[in-house]
């Protein structure tokens, strides 16, 4: 075991043990997003996408009230066609990178996940959602749509005709809702979103590191794809997957009745 390190940035608490790292926004009182805490949780995950023990990250938010209520609607009035596409392209491309990590990214959600908030839960792997979550991507209200990845993330989650229901409507959504229509993953108690997280995150980094990160590249890149182009890129993963050690490790381990040590070559 490892030590548990914690750090304290400005709108973020860092925790990283063993292969485990865990976020949690911490923007009082509603956890809103601003341009300044999407760089620090870009700069964030920048560095634990450097640090080959991270297996697995949990994204949370601080408090039971709020993941992350919506983006500061306080930049809104000022924005101008320009200023807008560049706030937009700004936010996708960080929100982008969570989902070309070379780990997953688990999704603990308590609150309210509006707006911003709800489409950062979309670029994450998996949701884990509290039983006192609400989901919502109410920009149309404002006049907007939602710009970083809502309306295209999540119509491929849950289907196009429901996606412009909740879209064009901006109604918000309980999390039975959400689980009901497969926005979430995992519907849990309430105060149980991070440890349920957790029991997940630590039952994904006891498999092959690398093999996890080749099925995140497969289905995220073939999401996207022709079935053909898909399974292309299927097969040159798993034959990529074949010159590991890991593969060898793992296959010996099965058949020896013990648990695999995977070393991540």
């Amino acid at each position: 075991m490892s030590e548990k390190v914690i750090e304290e940035k400005q709108f973020f608490q860092v925790e990283v043990e063993d292969s485990l790292a865990i976020l949690t926004i911490d923007h009082p009182p509603v956890n809103t997003l601003n341009p300044e805490i999407l760089d620090q949780l870009d700069e964030i995950f920048d560095q634990l996408a450097q640090n080959p023990d991270i297996r697995v990250a949990i994204l949370t938010g601080q408090g039971e009230k709020a993941f992350v209520a919506g983006a500061d609607i306080k930049q809104f009035p000022e924005l101008d066609g320009e200023a807008g596409k560049a706030l937009a392209a700004h936010g996708q491309e960080i929100l982008n990178k969570i989902s070309q990590l070379p780990f997953p990214v688990i999704c603990a959600i308590n609150g309210f996940a509006l707006g911003a908030g709800c489409e950062l839960s979309l670029a994450c792997d998996i949701r884990i959602a509290s039983k006192n979550a609400k989901f919502g991507l109410p920009e149309v209200g404002l006049g907007i749509i939602p710009g970083y990845g809502g309306t295209q993330r999540l119509a491929k989650l849950v289907g196009i005709g429901k996606a412009k229901e909740l879209i064009f409507s901006g109604e918000l959504i309980s999390a039975e809702e959400a689980y009901r229509i497969g926005l979430v993953e995992r519907l849990v108690p309430v105060g149980e979103s991070l440890n349920s997280a957790k029991e997940l995150a630590n039952q994904i980094a006891k498999k092959g590191p690398i093999a996890v990160q080749k099925a995140k590249q497969a289905i995220e890149q073939g999401s996207s794809m022709s079935i053909q182009e898909g399974l292309k890129l299927e097969a040159m993963l798993f034959s990529q997957l074949c010159e590991t050690e890991d593969k060898n490790e793992g296959a010996r381990a099965f058949l020896e009745k013990r648990t695999p040590n995977f070393k991540r070559k």
